[in-house]
């Protein structure tokens, strides 16, 4: 069975760091921890190494994962432009648990799956994933559970379901919220005839504290507490992201 390493004690820190880093150097996949949920990673640049990601979860290339990346200058390197609202969105939620989708840069070289020219991109916040991906680079990082079954919100759960299929697991305790990170398709806010910023998946960050944002930019909530199937455009609106 594949090594846990409680990164709560600092010799395993060290060691589960040092493995994690190795392991996504070669194209495997690590289980680490986010401020929302558990998440399964791969090196978002080794193509090999995301549809492993995929293959392990049960899922294809039309459900691509989002990228989680350390910082503002890593979402600029790989977006092609961040309209202001976006800026005035991660000045706001950033670290933490909203994901947003933009057109990606076009001279990229990766393959995330059917992404039809986009990315997700979310900044988590959570310091031992932070410091992971300054050394790796942007991760592909979806919830580390299997198509059908809960986000893992403990080490247990992500590796009663993804066992072998991982490199390693990093333990750093319950996940803070348990709930997923909600995701926003801000496309159309770049070149769009009617710019409007949509919501893919509600969860962590409310539709009120977006709008205190976005004021009209953001899509009319919906007549129920359900998110508007208008939303498939770009992703699935159950897009696996932590």
């Amino acid at each position: 069975m594949s090594p846990v390493y409680d990164c709560r004690d600092e010799s395993q820190l060290l060691s589960g760091m040092r493995h994690a880093r190795q392991a996504i150097g070669r194209g495997e996949l690590v289980v680490l921890p986010t401020d929302t949920v558990y998440g399964i990673a791969a090196d978002a640049f080794n193509a090999r190494a995301v549809a492993g990601l995929l293959e392990a979860k049960g899922r294809g290339r039309q459900q691509p994962p989002p990228v989680l990346v350390p910082g503002v200058g890593t979402l600029r390197a790989l977006v092609a432009e961040v309209p202001a609202a976006v800026d005035d969105l991660v000045r706001e939620f950033w670290p933490g648990g909203l994901t947003i989708v933009l057109p990606a840069q076009p001279s990229l070289s990766w393959d995330l799956g059917d992404t039809h020219g986009t990315v997700a991109v979310r900044m988590p916040a959570q310091k031992l994933t932070l410091e992971l991906l300054e050394e790796t680079g942007p991760l592909a990082v979806s919830s580390a559970n299997l198509t059908g079954m809960p986000a893992a919100v403990d080490i247990d759960s992500a590796r009663d379901m993804l066992r072998d299929s991982v490199a390693a697991y990093l333990d750093a305790g319950p996940s803070e919220t348990g709930v997923a990170s909600t995701i926003v398709d801000a496309t159309t806010l770049i070149g769009g005839a009617e710019p409007q910023v949509r919501v893919l998946r509600e969860g962590a960050v409310s539709r009120e504290r977006l709008r205190a944002v976005l004021g009209d930019l953001l899509e009319p909530d919906p007549v129920d507490d359900t998110v508007s199937p208008s939303t498939e455009s770009t992703r699935d609106a159950e897009a696996p992201g932590p």
